[in-house]
């Protein structure tokens, strides 16, 4: 079994993140944005826009291309791309205010 912890000692030997060397480079990147991937989706962020600040904790901590940035603001400067969106609840949990609840998918 692999152990996924580090000891104290252990990262104390390794080198600072400047003095690592380049490990891989993606030629050719394929992404999510070419290919709609939230049909497995169970639960689905909806944005409470009275609470939402704009502070953008959704936008950085998104796994995924799901959160938009709009520059119209109609709805709020940050809307959810459900055609990306795979329900993971990340940007619930990381929202300091609390504006995003993650809600059953409707079938």
């Amino acid at each position: 079994m692999k152990r996924l912890l580090w000891r104290v000692d252990e990262m104390a030997k390794m080198p600072n993140m400047e003095d690592m060397p380049i490990g891989f480079v993606i030629s050719k990147a394929g992404s999510t944005c070419k290919i709609k991937t939230a049909s497995w989706r169970t639960f689905k962020p909806i944005i409470d826009y009275n609470k939402c600040t704009d502070c953008s904790w959704c936008w950085v901590y998104c796994p995924e291309p799901a959160i938009e940035v709009r520059t119209d603001f109609k709805k709020g400067k940050y809307v959810i791309n459900y055609d990306y969106c795979k329900g993971c609840g990340i940007c619930a949990e990381e929202c300091p205010i609390k504006a995003i609840t993650m809600v059953k998918e409707e079938i």
